[in-house]
Parts: C-alpha cells; structure tokens; sequence
C-alpha cells in the first residue's frame, strides 16, 4: 500500500506533554486524541504514546494470538524509534477506524496480513516521532539537526557527550513540523529488525499475567452456559424451566435465538444445570445430511455443471483430445474443526445505556457489531476490549460467541461470561468446508501439456450471507445488523470483495504448462463453514501438490525434477524447491521402511517448499522429519517465522492424520479430543526450517506452512507404499 506520510501522519498533543502519533485515513478520524481536563485522563487510542516520564506506550491494532503480533509490529516501532523493543508497553487497540486493517478495511486480523500491512505505517509511525524528537533537541542546543543521533530513547549532541532523555522533548517536538516524507532506517543501520529475539509476551504468559478471554472476572459476574440445537437450524420451543431454576445456584433459564441459556452463579453449577435441561426440538428447519451425502451432491454437481471458468490458458480441450496420455484423478477432503486451545467464550455487561464486550476476538468491530444487534443498541454504544487469544486460526472471525454473550447480558443485566465446553465447541463450530477436486491432465511423452482442474464445493461466504439480510453499510437501521455482525466483510460503503476461498492457490497454478484450466462448480450443502488456516491453499495445495507427484510418476520422472523443468519463469519457487530437497539429501536413500515426499506451493505471498520424511510403525503413519524452506520477504523476526511455520506444519499434519468431522442424520459425530485428534508430542518430528535471505517487503507466515506438507507426506507414502491415497485423513493401511 502506497502511502505519503503528509496524507497519514497526525500529531497532537496534550496538557500532560505526551507526544502522540497516528497513522489515519484522511476523513475517517473517529478517535478523540488529547488531554481530558474533567477527568484528568490522556486517551491514547492511536499509535504512539510517549511521556515524560519516558513511558512509551504502542497500541497493537492486531491481535495477539500465538502468531508473535506482539512482538513482530511492536519491532518495527522500536527499530525506527531507536528503543529497544522491551521499552516498549503494549496494549490492544480500542475499536476504531484507524485500527482497520488495510488490506480488508475491517479492524481483522487474519489472512497471514499483520506485519505485511504493517510493515509501512509502523516504521513511518517511529521514524516520524525520532525525528521530531531530534528536531526538538537541535532547537535547544542550536545545533543543526542532521549533526544529532539517537540511542536508546535518548537524542545525542553533536559532541557525542550531551544528551536529552526522550521525555524531556515531546512537549517541544509536538510544536516541530516535518516537511516532506520522514526518511526510513536504511537497512545498514537496522539493529532490531532481522535479529533473533525472544517473544516480548513470552513472560506474561508463562507466569500467567497475560490475559485471556477466559480469564476475564469482574465484580458480581455471573456465568451462562448455552445449550443448542443438536442439529444446525434446530429451534427449541420449550424447556422444564422450573425444575432447572429450583437448583442450586441458578439464577434463571430463558430461550434465545442460540438456544437455552442456563445462568448461575457458578461455571460449574451453570453446566450441572444444563445437564438437567429437557429441551422439546423443532427439527422442522434443521440440517439433514450426512457426509456420504455431502460427497454425493458433490459428484452429482460436477457431473451436472461444468462450473465457472477462473483460469483458462490456451486450449485445455484440444491438448487432451489430442494428447498421449491422459491422467484423472479424484480428490476429497472432509470438514475440519478449527480446535483451538481456548474454546470460544466472551464476557458482556449491559450498563448504563451501554454494554461493554471482553472478548477473545481476532475482529472487534464485527464483534461490536455482533453485540449491537443482539440488544437494543447501536454499534456505538458498545465497548469491546480485546484480550489474548488462546488459538484463532480463522475460527474467531465469526463472532457467534460473542452475540450469545451479548443476548444474555442484555436480559441479566449485570456482567456474564459465556463459556463454550470443549464438546460445544467441536459440536457447534463453523468447519473448514469439504472440497472435491476432478483433475485431469495431457502427457506428450514425459511432457506435461495440459492441466484441468474443477474444484467443487462452497465458498465461504455463502454461509453468511445464507443467514443474513442483505446490507452494505454498518450504519443501517438495525434489522440488518444481522448482516454486519455475521457476515463483516461490507464496511462503510466498501462492496464485498470477490470470494476467492474455493479457488486460491488453484488459480495461481505455478508451473509453466500450456494449456490451463481452473473451474468452480459452486454447491453448497448447507453446512456452517468459516474460514480455516490457510483457507482453500489448504485443499488445493492438498490437489495440486499430489496429482503433480501422480503425473511425475506417470512421466517416469523423479517429483522434485518434474516440477524443476515447469519452473523456469518462477525462480523463487524453484529456490525455494531446490533449498529444501538439498537440506533434506533428496537424492540419498533413506533408511529403510522410510520414504521421502516433496510439495511446493504460494499462499499469502509466500513461497514455501517441503520434505517429508515418513514411514509406517505399529499399524500407524509415522512422520520423521519435516525439512521445509521458505521465502517470506525480509523477516523481521528469524525466530518467530521459524515457530510460525514449525507451527503451520505440525497444524497440517493434525488434519493430514486426523482432522475429519464427520456428519450423520445433521448430527456431529466428533465431540472432544478422544474423536477429533490433534498431533501429541512423541509424534511431533523434527523440523528444519531454512528462511531465504530476502529485501523484499515481508509477507505472511503464519499460514504459509500448512498447504505443502499434507501432500508431501502423502506422497511420501505413495513412494513407501506405492498407494496413492486421494481422500483425507490419510491411513497407514
């Protein structure tokens, strides 16, 4: 994003002599900035705060959930302040349009965007107060300002002796004005950003000082648990009431759109209550399907409709009319649960002719949306206040939890906190959608001439807008608040975006192939679907990634070669393609009952490529050693890029081994841990993760992982076991 520091940068200043900087959009400056005489307070719900106390105070306007958000942007300050990152307080960004994620222009974090959308405007954000600090400093000495430097949070003399503390300045410096763009640290003088460095949040939360939605008490809270349909669509139409309300501790019981709130004055009392609960169902309206269903659609869908055209390069009719050989294959993956660690939860209090929302949310203003409408008021009179997230992964951009926390606490009126079970949580989701892919392709020789991929399956939006009124502005009356709080994606007069979940990563098909197609047959079954770490790369990578090692096969060509010679025009793919089999010795045998797989594949603007090392123990899959590289752009963090993909992958292998939900009668079959697992730690394998050297703007890390390793260890098995398995999870048998 383009961006001249003159159109962003806004400076104010206040009785209390905090200097304070915000990056905002010419127009939208809703934020009120400047000391509060009446109450004594300074507001500092932008940017950059810093005091004369030498306090500096950055405002994190992503979230923090386990993705290094925390540390990463509040990096990019420091290094262009000339503080060291631990200086530097962090707190959550109140809901406000400078806040908004440009990329989405939603206040969201998600889609692997925060340091890419933040690379720019945070460094702009630091450099602009140093030098405005420097500025002041030169006034006082009368000195000119180029001869100044800057060291830890301290503008140096000319003589390199003198010096002023950043806190004696900013009284000065928020009279000093910059003329032009504020220069940028060059890179030669970096001392932060591309250094290894411990998570600035790693204390708060091994010490348990860090603060979690679930964490969150306040004076005469009270709990709710939710019961709801069984069956998606399910409504209750009545309940034993009195005999639930004459136990101990419960304080009522009522019906909401979500279901049977059960309140107590205890957690667990609320879910003893709930166990008593005898709820009459009216299934008129709910889910029926079940998975074989699902997959049956599918077919029938693809059969019938050839779907719409995403990609078409050449003539894909032709090259397969006329080729040698033509290779089909048919792929299947199933729902997937999001799992994770914190299950959803929120804390409402209606006071005041307000209501305030605590809440693990990776949107707040879609949370405060959420809240709105599921009270008497608007998204204005509400407060949400961003806490740690336990885990996101996509799950948290759907702020249900929220809204159920919301209905509750507009009719207790006093604060309640909403907590999911585990079982609700996997029962009661919105899933990864299932995704089929028929694939076809034209061999001449060992030539790959053609490539035909219809992917058949749901967008995500389309459950959204399902269960929504149409709407395009978060200013409408309320009886489309609805739309805003569910669907989030049309903010103040922007228009939806094209849904690209279904297709992504299929229609950035990297090999050099002359005649492309990419198809959408759009179904959708109905099911509640959200968007899963890395969205539909997931399934295509899963796709692509394996019916390129079936046409090697085919081809009578090693994996890693075949795919070699249809890179020629993409050298950061082949990068990092050949770092990654160098480091894992692809051409040396491996021990034996083992076998090796390799997958490359783009997501979020990141070049990822893997080995997987695998074989078969005890009846079970074993996976060995992951060896992956990747190329992001300049890291700003080695360590926390490394731990971001480590994590993607050991996530990708979860749903590669394990990860089905399962649907019969509308039912879910999965409900806690025992039914739907995740990778323990004796079979978490060794990692290598090599980072390609790069100067080019970061992009995204925190999903780039997953995509490459599902079919890598897939092919992996192939070449043990010469089976190719096309249906996930994957199976030792």
């Amino acid at each position: 994003m383009s961006m001249n520091r003159r159109d962003f940068m806004k400076v104010t200043t206040g009785a209390s002599g905090s200097l304070v900087l915000a990056l905002s959009i010419p127009g939208c400056a809703s934020v009120k900035t400047g000391y509060e005489p009446e109450t004594g307070e300074w507001k500092p719900d932008i940017w950059l705060e810093l005091t004369r106390n030498d306090e500096i105070i950055f405002t994190l306007a992503r979230v923090e959930m386990g993705q290094g958000t925390y540390t990463g942007l509040t990096t990019l300050i420091a290094e262009e302040l000339d503080v060291d990152p631990a200086r530097i307080t962090v707190k959550f960004a109140p809901v406000a349009p400078e806040y908004r994620n440009p990329l989405f222009g939603l206040q969201l974090t998600g889609g692997s965007t925060s340091v890419a959308s933040s690379w720019k405007p945070l460094r702009v954000a630091g450099a602009s107060a140093r030098q405005m600090l420097v500025m002041a400093a030169a006034r006082i000495w009368q000195v000119p300002v180029a001869d100044c430097a800057t060291q830890d949070g301290r503008v140096v003399h000319p003589n390199g002796i003198d010096s002023l503390r950043y806190g004696q300045l900013v009284e000065l410096a928020d009279k000093e004005v910059i003329r032009g763009d504020v220069p940028l640290k060059p890179r030669s003088e970096w001392k932060y950003i591309g250094r290894q460095s411990g998570r600035l949040d790693a204390e708060a939360k091994v010490t348990g000082k860090a603060g979690y939605g679930i964490d969150v008490e306040l004076p005469g809270m009270v709990y709710a648990v939710m019961t709801r349909s069984p069956r998606y669509g399910g409504e209750a139409t009545g309940f034993n009431r009195d005999e639930v309300l004459a136990l101990p501790g419960v304080l009522d019981v009522f019906l909401t759109e979500h279901g049977v709130a059960v309140i107590a004055d205890r957690y667990w009392r609320a879910r003893k209550a709930q166990n008593a609960l005898k709820i009459d169902w009216d299934f008129s309206d709910a889910l029926t399907t079940s998975t074989e269903q699902v997959f049956e659609g599918y077919r029938q869908a693809a059969n019938d409709d050839p779907g719409e055209q995403e990609r078409s390069d050449g003539d894909i009719e032709e090259a397969i009319k006329s080729a040698g050989r033509v290779v089909e294959a048919e792929y299947e993956q199933p729902y997937l649960d999001h799992a994770t660690m914190e299950p959803m939860n929120a804390t409402a209090w209606y006071h005041d002719g307000g209501m305030e929302v605590w809440a693990p949310t990776q949107a707040p203003d879609l949370g405060r949306i959420a809240a709105a409408r599921n009270s008497d008021l608007s998204p204005d009179d509400v407060t949400v206040h961003t806490t740690f997230l336990g885990g996101g992964f996509g799950r948290r951009l759907t702020q249900d939890y929220i809204e159920e926390a919301a209905a509750v606490a507009y009719k207790v009126k006093q604060p309640v906190k909403l907590i999911w079970s585990r079982e609700e949580d996997v029962r009661h989701g919105l899933w990864r959608p299932a995704m089929l892919h028929k694939m076809t392709a034209s061999l001449e020789g060992n030539e790959l001439t053609g490539w035909d991929h219809q992917i058949v399956g749901p967008q995500i939006l389309d459950w959204y807008v399902r269960n929504a009124a149409p709407a395009q502005y978060p200013w409408a009356p309320k009886f489309l608040y609805n739309t805003l709080g569910r669907v989030g994606l049309m903010v103040e007069g922007l228009a939806t975006p094209k849904d690209i979940s279904a297709i992504e990563g299929a229609i950035g098909y990297p090999y050099q192939v002359p005649n492309v197609s990419v198809r959408h047959t759009h179904t959708d079954p109905g099911v509640p679907i959200t968007w899963w770490r890395s969205v539909g790369y997931s399934h295509n990578g899963f796709a692509v990634e394996t019916f390129m090692d079936e046409l090697a096969h085919e081809a009578g060509e090693d994996p890693l070669q075949f795919r070699r010679k249809l890179l020629d025009s993409e050298p950061r793919h082949r990068a990092v393609l050949d770092r990654a089999a160098q480091l894992a010795d692809w051409t040396t045998p491996v021990a034996d009952g083992r076998a090796r797989g390799i997958a490359l594949f783009k997501s979020f603007g990141t070049y990822v490529a893997q080995v997987v090392e695998a074989g078969i123990e005890h009846g079970e899959i074993r996976v060995y050693k992951v060896t992956c590289s990747v190329d992001c752009g300049q890291v700003v963090n080695p360590r926390i890029v490394e731990d971001q993909i480590s994590g993607g992958i050991l996530f990708g292998l979860t749903a590669a081994l394990f990860g089905e939900i399962t649907f019969k009668n509308g039912e879910v079959q999965q409900s806690n841990f025992h039914d739907y697992r995740l990778l323990q730690m004796h079979q978490v394998p060794e990692v290598v993760v090599d980072i390609v050297e790069s100067d080019v703007e970061p992009t995204g890390v925190g999903e780039p992982g997953v995509p490459p390793v599902i079919p890598a260890l897939g092919n992996a098995l192939f070449a043990l076991t010469g089976k190719r398995q096309r249906a996930l999870p994957l199976t030792a048998g």
